[in-house]
């Protein structure tokens, strides 16, 4: 492909990548999702993600229905690379997208779990070796020595093949040679501690640039030393050199010019001579050696090779695994025509209480399987909307191979996932981007889960409750599966058979006067709103007498009797 026919890349981005990294070099970037190399090339981090995204699977972009189901995605991919080894591996899970194809998914759930039973199966100190493992390569920036050390300090911490097959494909012994070899290869050449030959090849040779550098000093020293002539001189320029540094007597005879104009021109001419003497030696040396390093390095190169890709792919499964224990995920069941939960969690609330809860054809036990729509109705701030998101992170982990917060989860496959939040804007406007928005899924003819919440809440309720009935009757006919929130339950016509109401019950107030709700939904029964249960909380927090006259106005407009007894249960607590 040309690099414009990728989603993003206009004609300025495709030509600083063609500048920075060239056309082939940038196309095998964006295929292999190399987020490092496009910024490293100047691209902004987010264009980077979105661009590598829809080139990783844009089919599976376009599963994401609707805004509110992107930013789900984007939250949770937020929360996944907070636990990445590597700032490589961080940017990759950024740009994990839905799946499209069974295998791909069953593939990566298989991967995360292999990677999270190595994890667990460490010691802390063997955790410990591996995190810095893989700060010591973040620091190196990617080297292929640091990727080298990294693989191999990987396996001494205890991950080898038998975990992970990207580090069973390295011959460790090759690796090691190489990793000692590569230790000395830099871009300015051989490093120190290559070879003890070279090592003593440059120390003499800083000796004469010094000597050379003080030519004067040297001088005036052998002058003082009381020298009668210009043999004098020579013996004793000699004795002082192969006293005063690491030069020998013959280095210096072996250079020294046969005849001088005086000592002055013996000393300059000395010094150049073993200066260009010593850095001729060094250069020889340092291409000798530096040519056996690079040989060592070519016989292990396949492997080294293996290591660069290994220490990467590790780093993302591993970074998965620490996501997936951090939050006790469970790899969900696949197949069938639902979505159900057993004991799901909110990954974005602290300490939420678990819910089961499903929608069409499952296996599960605790929730009814069959019905095609769930409408769910119920008290305020009961948890509704975390219900639904809670449904929308499900599938969309699934989707990406991931493991879900829930003790149990059977999980279908979906073309498209429509998630709407509540959005308490009252126009046409918002009603027409609404229906914009969630009903050509619906039509598309392929498998969708509709999440959608308050519809009334951007329409009059008559007029919402018509609509609702509407999608409902269309989510069935369609084959879809649907939760629909709505505070409209009896304002409903008869729904289709293959529907349901259930509910979310309010209990009550805490002694602390915070509302006491049962977050499980009740299946086949319309929730209720208890508004007395909110009056009861603002007649005992009233903050002066008349405040609390006028919210008394509303207890009794409600039930005042209702309000006591919610009063008197609460200082009961």
């Amino acid at each position: 492909m040309r690099l414009e026919e990728y989603w993003g890349v206009g004609p300025k981005t495709s030509e600083r990548l063609r500048e920075t990294l060239g056309e082939e070099a940038a196309v095998e970037a964006i295929e292999s999702a190399d987020v490092r190399a496009l910024t490293d090339a100047g691209i902004t981090r987010g264009r980077a993600t979105r661009v590598l995204r829809r080139a990783n699977d844009d089919a599976g972009m376009e599963a994401l229905a609707t805004r509110d189901a992107r930013e789900v995605y984007d939250d949770l991919l937020s929360l996944a690379s907070e636990y990445a080894l590597t700032r490589h591996a961080a940017d990759r899970i950024r740009v994990l997208t839905p799946l499209t194809a069974r295998d791909a998914i069953e593939s990566r759930l298989g991967a995360v779990g292999d990677a999270r039973a190595a994890w667990a199966s460490l010691a802390d100190g063997g955790r410990s070796a591996v995190v810095a493992a893989f700060e010591d390569y973040d620091d190196a920036t990617g080297s292929e020595r640091a990727a080298v050390e990294a693989v191999l300090a990987l396996r001494d911490a205890g991950l080898d093949g038998s975990t992970f097959d990207a580090l069973g494909d390295i011959d460790p012994e090759a690796v090691r040679e190489a990793a000692d070899a590569l230790q000395y290869v830099t871009d300015d050449g051989v490093a120190p501690g290559a070879d003890d030959r070279l090592d003593d090849i440059r120390a003499r040779l800083d000796d004469a640039r010094d000597l050379e550098n003080s030519a004067f000093d040297v001088l005036e020293r052998i002058r003082e030393t009381g020298v009668r002539d210009l043999a004098d001189f020579r013996r004793a320029f000699t004795d002082y050199v192969d006293r005063e540094t690491r030069l020998s007597r013959g280095a210096v005879e072996s250079v020294a010019p046969e005849q001088a104009h005086d000592a002055a021109d013996f000393v300059s001419t000395s010094l150049r001579a073993l200066v260009d003497d010593l850095e001729r030696q060094e250069t020889e040396r340092e291409r000798e050696v530096e040519d056996a390093l690079r040989a060592s390095i070519a016989e292990a190169r396949e492997d080294v090779d293996r290591a660069v890709t290994a220490v990467d792919d590790v780093a993302v499964e591993l970074s998965l695994a620490r996501f997936a224990e951090a939050h006790d995920l469970v790899r969900p069941t696949l197949g069938g025509d639902g979505l159900a939960v057993e004991g799901a969690r909110s990954l974005f609330l602290d300490d939420p209480d678990p819910v089961t809860y499903a929608v069409g054809d499952h296996g599960l036990d605790g929730a009814p399987s069959g019905d095609r729509v769930a409408v769910l109705t119920g008290a305020n701030s009961g948890g509704k909307t975390t219900l639904l998101e809670t449904c929308c992170t499900v599938a969309l982990l699934t989707a990406m191979g991931l493991p879900v917060p829930a003790e149990r989860a059977e999980v279908g496959f979906f073309d498209a996932v429509v998630f709407h939040r509540r959005h308490a804007s009252f126009n046409a406007g918002v009603l027409e981007s609404t229906l914009k928005s969630i009903v050509p899924p619906l039509t598309d003819g392929g498998r969708t889960l509709m999440l959608v919440d308050e519809f009334e809440a951007i329409t009059e309720p008559g007029r919402a409750a018509d609509l609702l009935n509407g999608l409902v009757d269309l989510t069935v006919e369609r084959g879809a599966l649907g939760v629909y929130v709505t505070h409209l339950a009896d304002d409903l016509s008869p729904l289709p058979p293959a529907a349901r109401i259930d509910g979310i019950f309010a209990e009550g107030l805490t002694s602390d006067l915070d509302l006491r709700v049962d977050y499980q939904p009740r299946f086949g029964t319309v929730g209720k709103s208890t508004p007395e249960f909110i009056v009861s909380r603002l007649v005992a927090n009233a903050g002066d007498r008349r405040e609390r006259q006028g919210f008394e106005h509303l207890a009794a407009a409600v039930g005042e009797e209702a309000v006591q007894r919610t009063l008197a249960e609460a200082w009961e607590d």
